[in-house]
Parts: C-alpha cells; structure tokens; sequence
C-alpha cells in the first residue's frame, strides 16, 4: 500500500509528530516565539510527508501548562508561528493536540492522572476519532520513550529520532526494538520510501 492509497477501511493515515526535540530544538518549557527553531530539514520533512497524502498531526505533552509556567494561550500562540513558518514551504501541520496536565507537580485542575499525557495514547485517539485516521497503518514520531509507549499503545508504528533526547532514550533498553533514525528528515524518507516500515 502507498502513502497515497487509503487503507481498505476508508480511513486516512497519519504520520504523529512529537514537537520539542522532534519538530525544533529542545528548550525546557519553550514557549516564546523568539526561543522557537525548526531542527534542520524538519519543515521540508514535513511538507514531504503531506505531499505523500499522509495526515501530519502533532501531539505534544505541555506540562508547564500545568506547572504555571505559561499558559494554553502562549502555546496556541506559539503554534499558530509554527503554521506560519510552514507556509512558507507551503505546507502545514494537520493538526496540534498538547496535554496541559502533570500528575504530581500540575496545579489546580491540572494536577491529574489523564489519559492524554504520553505514553497514553489520548491525543492520538482523539485525533484518529476526529480526522478518520487508521491507527494501525500510521506512525509515532519522537525523542523520548513516552513518544514511543504513546505510539505503542494507540497501535501505531513507532520510530525514534536522535534529536533531543533521543541519544538519551536510545540507549533505553526497552526499546531495542524500536527503529531509529538520525532526525526527522531521515525518519520521513523511511516512512514515504516503505510505507509498511515496520520494526525488524
């Protein structure tokens, strides 16, 4: 199957981007603008998956939300600059989903044990429920090993980037198995060259 047919279900497939690490540098709790850079090749990496008919859906755990740090205002805020840097290489992203929550340091409602922090699977369901997306022919992209549990769980293929902290979390030995690739850029190509890219 290509990346341009849909599976037999009628459903679309999706390709579940991690932001921070994944998509731009990592920087603790980023949430200014001017703090704000694409990893290098991200934008193009992004744009090459969209042309190759899959859904591009970001899903990003925001726990300084809950920690006070800043606010969901200054994350849609920060998205909404992330869109418009894309535009430019005329593409998007598809989506954005972000937990706000922490289950031990969140404040007030944000202080809890949800489903949608990765590795739980909530944003990708939601955005599966929300946009006709088949989990199983689709792809968890991300730096750290809640990215791949969040994948693992919602029944998606999940790669590992080097970005971020992802040399960190490839020495985790409970992902062996996962395949790894040296950013972004290169996990795409894997995923446009084999769409059936699978773990070995």
């Amino acid at each position: 199957m290509t990346p341009e047919e849909k599976p037999p279900n009628g459903l679309r497939r999706a390709v579940f981007l991690d932001r921070d690490g994944t998509i731009n540098l990592e920087k603790d709790y980023l949430y200014e603008i001017d703090d704000f850079d694409f990893i290098f090749g991200a934008e193009i990496a992004i744009k090459k998956l969209k042309d190759a008919g899959f859904l591009v859906v970001v899903v990003t755990n925001q726990s300084g939300i809950g920690r006070g740090y800043y606010t969901e205002r200054d994350v849609l805020h920060l998205h909404r600059h992330i869109q418009l840097q894309l535009q430019k290489e005329n593409t998007s992203i598809d989506a954005f989903y972000y937990c706000p929550h922490h289950p031990e340091k969140g404040i007030g409602d944000y202080r809890q044990d949800c489903q949608c922090r990765k590795g739980q699977p909530g944003m990708l369901l939601q955005a599966a429920s929300e946009h006709g997306i088949d989990l199983e022919s689709s792809f968890m992209v991300g730096d750290k090993r809640a990215d791949i549990e969040a994948g693992q769980n919602a029944g998606c293929t999940p790669l590992l980037v080097l970005t971020g902290y992802g040399q960190q979390a490839a020495k985790d030995t409970a992902l062996a198995d996962v395949l790894k690739f040296d950013d972004l850029a290169k996990a795409a190509a894997a995923i446009i060259e084999n769409s059936s890219l699978a773990p070995l």
